[in-house]
This record gives C-alpha cells, sequence and structure tokens, in this order.
C-alpha cells in the first residue's frame, strides 16, 4: 500500500513534487531541531488542486499528512513520524496580487512574512505582522498558528489580518472563501475555524490579507523603571498620551537586559543595566515633524510624572534597530544550555505576582537556575525562558512546566499567547479552557476530519 501511495504521488506532482524517505532525512526537522525529518515521504505541491490531489490519496490510503510550512514553530507542531506523509509548502511561494486600493494581498501560504513586507514597500503599504522570524516564518504558518508578534498591541494578532482563504479539508475538498471585504456577515465567518487550528481542520493555501498604510515616522525609546507599578502606568500614559500610535510596548526584567547587553553580545547597552524593568516603546504615525515632538512630551509629561527613571529616546532608523536587535536577541539564553521556552499570558496587573512565584518555586527545586522573562507587555505575552544550573533544563521539563502553568489557572492565563500547543502544551490545554471547550473542538475535527487524517495528536 506504501508504495502505491507512494507511485500515486509522484505522479500526481510531476519531477521534483516528492522527495524520498533519505531525501527528506536531509533535512532538519525544523529551524531550533537539528534532528532529520521523519517521514515516509515529503510532498511539495505546486497549487492549491496539487494539495487536494495529495490529501484525497492519503485520505483514501489512510495515512496521516504533517503540513510544514517554515518551521519555526517552538511546540513541535510540524513533528512528523515515519508513518506519515509531509506536505512541504515550499513551492507555493507566489504573491498573486496586490490591490492597493482595496488595500489587501492575495498571496499563496508558502510566501514568508518577510518577502511580502519587502514586496508592499513600492507600494507604500505595510502588512503589519512583525516577528524575529520573518525571513522563513510563511503566511500559511502565520494563520494557522494565529501568530502574534511585536505590534499586536496596535494591530491585532494574524487573525484580524485575514481577510479570506483557501483551505483544502481532510478529504481533498477545496473550500475557497476569498473574501477581500473588511465587512462581511453572510453566514458563518469560516476562516476563524482554520486560522489557529495548527493544520489539524485543513490545510491553509492561499490567503487574502488585510494591508495597511506604511507608517511615515517611527518614534522609538527604550526607559528603565524601578517598580512594576510604573510600567503599568507607563504604558496607559503612552497609550493615552499618543492617541492610537503606540505600536510596540516591550518590557525586559533585569535579567534578560542584562544578558543581551553584555559581551559576548554585540548589543551595546543604551541604559545602565541594574534597574529592575526596562520598556522597548515603539510609536508610528504620519508625520515625523509632529509625531517626533508628540512622542518626546509624551516621555517628558512621563518623567514629570514618576514613571520613569531614565531614557534612551532612538534618533535614526538604524538606533531604532539596535533597540529592536536586544529585544529579540533571544539566542543569548543558549550561552547557559538549552532552555525550556514558554509563551504565556496573563492579566498585566498579575504579572508582577506571577514572575515572583515562579522565581520563587523554581529556585526552590533548582538553587542558582537561570529565569529569563521579557515579552509583548502592552498585549499581555510574556515569554519565560528557563535554565538549570545544570546547563540542560529539559531533563527537568515537567518540573518546570509545572512551576510555570499551574499559577496561571488561578489568574485567568493562557498557556499558550502565541505560538500554539503543538504537542509540547497538550497536556496543560485543561488549565485554559474548560471541559465543553476541549469537547466541542474533538466534535469539530471528528467532523471535519473523520479519518483523523491531518496532524494527528496535535493540539488534544
Amino acid at each position: 500500500m506504501d508504495k502505491e501511495l507512494i507511485k500515486a504521488l509522484a505522479a500526481a506532482l510531476g519531477d521534483g513534487g516528492l522527495l524520498s524517505r533519505e531525501e527528506a532525512a536531509e533535512r532538519a526537522a525544523g529551524v531550533w531541531d537539528p534532528s532529520p525529518i521523519q517521514a515516509m515521504a515529503l510532498a511539495r505541491p505546486r497549487s492549491t488542486d496539487e494539495v487536494a490531489q495529495v490529501l484525497r490519496l492519503c485520505s483514501a490510503a489512510g495515512v496521516s499528512v504533517v503540513t510544514h510550512g517554515g518551521l519555526t514553530g517552538l511546540v513541535h507542531g510540524a513533528e512528523s513520524r515515519e508513518d506519515q506523509i509531509v506536505l512541504s509548502l515550499e513551492r507555493m511561494r507566489s504573491i498573486e496580487h496586490i490591490d492597493p486600493v482595496q488595500r489587501t494581498a492575495t498571496v499563496q501560504a508558502g510566501v514568508t512574512l518577510q518577502s511580502l513586507q519587502e514586496a508592499l514597500e513600492d507600494h507604500h503599504l505595510a502588512f503589519p505582522l512583525d516577528l524575529g522570524a520573518r525571513g522563513t516564518a510563511t503566511l500559511g504558518g502565520n494563520a494557522s498558528t494565529n501568530a502574534g508578534g511585536n505590534r499586536v498591541l496596535r494591530y491585532g494578532m494574524m487573525r484580524d489580518m485575514v481577510l479570506g482563504l483557501e483551505v483544502v479539508l481532510a478529504d481533498g475538498t477545496i473550500m475557497s472563501s476569498m473574501n477581500t471585504l473588511i465587512k462581511n456577515n453572510s453566514g458563518y465567518d469560516l476562516k476563524h475555524l482554520f486560522i489557529g487550528s495548527e493544520g489539524t481542520l485543513g490545510v491553509i493555501t492561499r490567503l487574502v490579507l488585510r494591508l495597511r498604510e506604511a507608517p511615515a515616522s517611527t518614534s522609538m525609546a527604550l526607559v528603565a523603571m524601578e517598580r512594576f507599578e510604573q510600567v503599568t502606568g507607563l504604558l496607559k500614559h503612552m497609550d493615552q498620551s499618543l492617541s492610537g500610535s503606540l505600536s510596540a510596548f516591550e518590557v525586559l526584567w533585569r535579567d534578560f537586559y542584562r544578558l543581551v547587553t553584555t559581551l559576548p553580545a554585540n548589543n551595546r547597552p543604551p541604559l545602565g543595566q541594574d534597574a529592575p524593568y526596562y520598556a522597548l516603546i515603539e510609536a508610528q504615525g504620519a508625520n515625523a515633524d509632529i509625531d517626533g515632538p508628540r512622542f518626546q512630551a509624551a516621555l517628558e509629561s512621563a518623567f514629570e510624572a514618576g514613571l520613569i527613571d531614565d531614557a534612551a529616546v532612538a534618533l535614526s532608523t538604524s538606533e531604532c534597530n539596535a533597540m529592536w536587535a536586544i529585544r529579540d536577541d533571544v539566542e543569548q539564553t543558549f550561552r547557559h544550555g538549552v532552555p525550556v521556552v514558554f509563551d504565556v499570558s496573563l492579566p498585566i496587573s498579575a504579572m508582577e505576582a506571577y514572575v515572583a512565584t515562579v522565581r520563587d518555586d523554581l529556585n526552590r527545586q533548582f538553587p542558582d537556575c537561570y529565569l529569563w522573562v521579557f515579552g509583548h507587555l502592552g498585549d499581555g505575552n510574556l515569554h519565560v525562558l528557563v535554565q538549570t544550573a545544570q546547563g540542560d533544563a529539559t531533563a527537568h521539563r515537567q518540573t518546570i512546566e509545572n512551576a510555570v502553568y499551574n499559577p496561571l489557572q488561578p489568574i485567568g492565563g493562557a498557556v499558550s499567547a502565541e505560538h500554539g500547543i503543538g504537542l509540547e502544551k497538550k497536556p496543560y490545554l485543561h488549565l485554559s479552557r474548560n471541559s465543553e471547550e476541549l469537547a466541542l473542538m474533538r466534535r469539530l475535527k471528528a467532523a471535519m476530519d473523520p479519518g483523523n487524517t491531518l496532524n494527528p495528536g496535535k493540539v488534544f
């Protein structure tokens, strides 16, 4: 049966469309996972029709399929086995149409985020989703995981930027809902079934994305604060003072700031390294002559109100990029071994106590452990990285996960803010979703994929 399926897939995809088990194993399983891809074969379709053929054949043969985008995920959502077909969208990289009047882009799912961002520059338009893996992460993967990134505070999650989708269901049915309208209340908005479903309900092949006018000015500062009350007060102050132009409010706890601004890191510290909290503040506007002074005035009034202890203001694009580089230099954490990486969401008012609880619990069990905390505080998302003094923290994963995840339930937090569930967070999903929600998720999966063909075993 396997040989018959391989032969049929090769015929459907043409020359170069199907890689053998051995050829697939020559590839890394992910950006963060150098182990070889495990698969019966790796299919590389060029179109929605070819994706449909792959799923039709695999469904009939009773063989499950795992979809691959840019492989930048952190929860093992694209992990596959030797008895599965990997479906890579790497040859579906066409930016089909940019409409500067409707302000939409129609793209294939394999287009990388950075490719779209660059293609829009000549049109003076922007796709506001942005994240560190922009050069590798694909737009189909961004939608499948409902990616967040750096500017959720102003523009929302990926879900808020998708107008239409084309999706192939488990049995090969093509559902084309390539809506280009911002307002369309004509029945169920079916795209939301697939955005954030992590490839378990359908394979996203094409997207219609909402674009924005490119900002004409960017103002940015890095500020230091002694107390968490200043952090929350400053967020409200800047958002209010900037009248909706605040685009990012990233906060770095002291240990992380020190790590990424100390050699061998290449980032120069714009401020001293002793403050408990640092905030990276960005505002985007339409007129630099107006926006710059308004940003400066907002900072000055924050100083006068006792919300800031020290600040460095970016005076050029290169200085803005240097500040973002400090925030994004997460790889410095590997200096101390392999970390266990978390992506949690919780009420902003609960963050100070939550971090203290996690730190105390970890220190009791792992004296001298490392706890790095930073993230998109403006939208309630923290990234928490943990390392033990022994180096490789993954050997103690379950104990560390309990310390990080269990305190979230009583405060209404979520075990995943933007990375998804995959395999890694599956045992903890019940902390963020009640039994009725989980039951409905399973009913949807059973109804749309009765053969459990698509990414089986992920999410729940």
